[in-house]
């Protein structure tokens, strides 16, 4: 009646963590920092609030992706 569970594996081979983590943190701080920089040369009638979105949310994307591989990397199994 019972059968044998599946093992659960990540999709995503334990040797690519720590590789995964560099690119994405780099990117992420990349987008990050160009998002500060738009922010702080911008003036307020200038602003694109669509533009703001996007770069944050990508920002924020890389950078939770990156520390996700980070920590996986490090062998903390979140």
């Amino acid at each position: 009646m019972a059968s044998a569970a599946k093992a659960i594996s990540s999709p995503v081979p334990n040797e690519w963590y720590p590789t995964l983590a560099v690119v994405m943190l780099s990117v992420g701080l990349v987008v990050a920092a160009s998002f500060f920089i738009y922010e702080a040369t911008c003036t307020k009638r200038n602003r694109c609030i669509v533009k703001e979105l996007i770069t944050s949310g990508v920002a924020s994307l890389f950078l939770g992706f990156g520390s996700l591989f980070l920590l996986l990397s490090a062998g903390v199994y979140v």
